[in-house]
């Protein structure tokens, strides 16, 4: 990704949304300017508390969170927030001048998703740009996009296709704040399968993938990745045989895993995750077939499974749908050194 952001101009501001650690944080920002993105206001406080300033709050806000989002502003924080509506505008503007310095915006626009946002073409996006403009206690940053959408693309092509429409469409809008006298810095685009296209980003300034630091069987089977760059996987340990069910039991079921199952909308034989080895090698045909709350049921797409490789007791890797979703309530994680032979120990946060 340093790569991809050194080749097209562009910064690198990357949701750690995905990881919630700083020591993945200090990875993803080594080299470059610093900034990340993130989903909760939880996260905003713990990334703050390690160090970083420069922070996008990537979820529309509302009037209940700015008293966190000033409060972390006082302690030093620059923190953005986005919105897509006069409304959201009028509810967290300070009429009084109440606050020590403006809290910077970026207008949302939808690119395709769907799930929020303005059109790049509409003059809903300029009556924003206006309020805010004009809003006591606002400052305009700029547009902010993010094509979701991408993570149903079957190929390359249709990759490539979203990745010129997210592009397109947070450029126009850009531009047409512009035109109509009002500054517009940013241009912020995001998504893994997006930003890993090699399609020029004229006109963007900054991008904001997450799960690349991880990658998942999603991104496997969306042609991101390979299997082999998966980074992420859960540690779950057999604790029953079912021979007459055709399964094994596993210590990890919907919470340890989560019910995320994208990918299977590309591989209909992956279940909640593929099983590896103790070592991380790949176990040909076996997958976690089903989950309840804290089983996991382990099932082979052919043959027998091998039931006297995996005792009672034997540990295997599950690698997840959706590194986003399956990390999410973990305390921490236990890195594995492969060169080094050592186990080491990274802070995370979670919960909201």
């Amino acid at each position: 990704m340093a790569r991809r952001v050194a080749d097209a101009g562009v910064m690198l501001r990357p949701h750690l949304k995905t990881a919630k650690s700083a020591d993945v944080a200090r990875v993803a920002t080594a080299g470059q300017f610093g900034g990340i993105t993130v989903s909760t206001l939880a996260e905003l406080a713990y990334f703050l508390d390690a160090g970083f300033r420069d922070i996008t709050y990537a979820v529309g806000i509302v009037p209940t969170k700015m008293t966190a989002i000033e409060r972390f502003m006082a302690r030093g924080a620059s923190v953005r927030v986005i919105l897509d509506s006069v409304d959201a505008v009028g509810a967290i503007a300070v009429r009084d001048g109440g606050r020590d310095k403006p809290v910077p915006v970026l207008i949302e626009i939808d690119c395709g998703g769907h799930r929020a946002g303005v059109r790049a073409d509409s003059e809903t996006l300029i009556d924003i740009a206006k309020a805010v403009h004009a809003a006591p206690g606002l400052v305009l940053d700029g547009v902010l996009t993010h094509a979701g959408h991408s993570y149903h693309a079957a190929s390359e092509e249709a990759r490539c296709a979203i990745a010129i429409a997210e592009r397109d469409a947070a450029v126009l809008a850009a531009t047409r704040i512009r035109e109509a006298g009002i500054p517009c810095k940013t241009v912020s685009i995001g998504s893994t399968p997006t930003a890993l296209t090699d399609i020029p980003l004229d006109g963007v300034t900054e991008i904001r993938p997450g799960v690349y630091v991880f990658f998942d069987l999603s991104q496997a089977r969306l042609g991101v990745c390979s299997v082999d760059d998966i980074a992420v996987s859960v540690l779950a340990t057999v604790i029953g045989h079912h021979r007459e069910a055709g399964h094994l039991l596993v210590d990890a079921g919907a919470l340890a895993l989560s019910k995320d199952i994208s990918a299977n909308e590309h591989d209909p034989h992956i279940g909640y995750g593929l099983v590896c080895d103790i070592d991380g090698k790949l176990v040909g045909g076996l997958y976690v077939g089903d989950v309840h709350q804290e089983h996991g049921f382990i099932r082979c797409t052919s043959g027998a499974l091998p039931f006297e490789r995996f005792p009672v007791g034997s540990r295997v890797r599950i690698l997840p749908n959706h590194a986003c979703m399956t990390v999410a309530p973990y305390d921490e994680y236990h890195v594995l050194d492969t060169q080094e032979g050592t186990l080491s120990q990274w802070s995370k946060t979670h919960g909201w």
